[in-house]
């Protein structure tokens, strides 16, 4: 008969049992524990201790018809390797994804056609405006920026992205303490309660997006959601007509951890939202377990300006949807040097006054 092995939740100390209490002690840290709950701590320990993910292979996509290449017009980046797609009465002048000018006419192949896609609901007038107000009251903000004849280079383009759905179990551990403090005449006093919060449970996701393109920025993808699944439609190339789509250059098997790392963080996050009560939580581990579900090729829309400044690449994104916008401004160093003499200038004048003041009453 093989005989247990005690450690300490708390400290990892080994844990024995103490005939004067009549109960497990660790002699390392003085923390007691019934033996039953040590058994379930010990349990806990042997759970599973690697996430798996077991994706399905159903790709919800279909092959571009010859009708429909026909009726397209493609162009490729040499600078970045962007390629795009739009219709044959769209003329990409400029990258939307580096801002260079040089375009490249190709055919379009290969690949895989959306079966999804949601319009843009907002028009360029739109983004100009947003961008135009994201400026406003940014006072080192270069004039660049506010010229018309670089606003006015926003384009409208379709992102790829990968639409997954899954089932997600969860085993996830967390070590919280509950601390009550108390005095007399003479001491204060604090005791510190250690308990082990385990909870599994379920969740299916739908819809997890993930960009398939290589040249977005992912931080920027993930600021300008969300999108409003509710307005997606059944792809149809006419949808394409007046702007740029980028086509994908990472499939479904390459963005699948990504998607993984986004449902494993939010089950992560609605679980521990059930332990409460506790002075401190923290989480001693997490595994999930990922469960077939299919993936959806889908576009969506973005309005994009990139633009350069002082040889430094600036690009501004807004959902083509929801309007929300991100970006990244630079700061025009003679503006900042003027604010700055300007303010020592004021600054100055009134320390001078300040000390005429003093004089003068003392």
């Amino acid at each position: 008969m093989g005989v247990n092995e005690y450690k300490c939740p708390n400290c990892g100390g080994a844990v024995q049992f103490d005939s004067t209490i009549q109960t497990m002690k660790c002699h390392n840290c003085d923390a007691q524990f019934e033996i039953t709950a040590l058994d379930q701590y010990n349990k806990e320990l042997e759970a599973p201790a690697e996430d798996q993910a077991r994706w399905g292979n159903e790709i919800d996509a279909q092959q571009w018809d010859q009708s429909e290449v026909d009726a397209l017009s493609a162009s490729s980046c040499p600078s970045c390797g962007a390629e795009l797609i739009g219709d044959q009465n769209t003329i990409a002048t400029v990258c939307p994804c580096c801002g260079n000018t040089q375009i490249v006419s190709a055919r379009v192949s290969g690949g895989l056609k959306p079966s999804y896609v949601i319009p843009f609901f907002l028009q360029k007038k739109d983004a100009t405006a947003a961008l135009n107000n994201f400026y406003k009251g940014k006072r080192l903000l270069p004039n660049f920026f506010k010229q018309d004849n670089n606003i006015n280079k926003v384009q409208g383009v379709y992102v790829p992205f990968w639409l997954y759905d899954a089932d997600v179990s969860a085993h996830i551990r967390y070590k919280a303490t509950k601390v009550k403090t108390w005095s007399d005449s003479n001491y204060i006093y604090t005791q510190t309660d250690f308990y082990s919060v385990v909870r599994n449970g379920n969740l299916g996701f739908k819809r997890v997006p993930v960009d398939g393109s290589k040249k977005m920025d992912d931080n920027y993808m993930d600021a300008i959601e969300p999108f409003d699944f509710e307005k997606m439609k059944n792809f149809q190339p006419g949808f394409l007509s007046g702007y740029l789509a980028e086509k994908y250059d990472m499939d479904s098997d390459e963005c699948k951890e990504r998607a993984k790392k986004r449902m494993k963080a939010s089950i992560e996050n609605e679980f521990k939202k059930s332990v409460s009560g506790y002075s401190s939580v923290t989480t001693e581990s997490s595994v999930v377990d990922i469960k077939g579900g299919t993936v959806a090729y889908s576009l969506f829309p973005v309005w994009i300006l990139n633009t350069k400044y002082n040889s430094e690449n600036y690009q501004f994104m807004m959902n083509g949807e929801s309007g929300r916008l991100v970006g990244k401004l630079p700061v025009d160093k003679s503006k900042a040097m003027k604010y700055r003499l300007m303010f020592t200038g004021i600054f100055g004048a009134a320390f001078t006054v300040i000390i005429q003041l003093l004089a003068y009453f003392l």
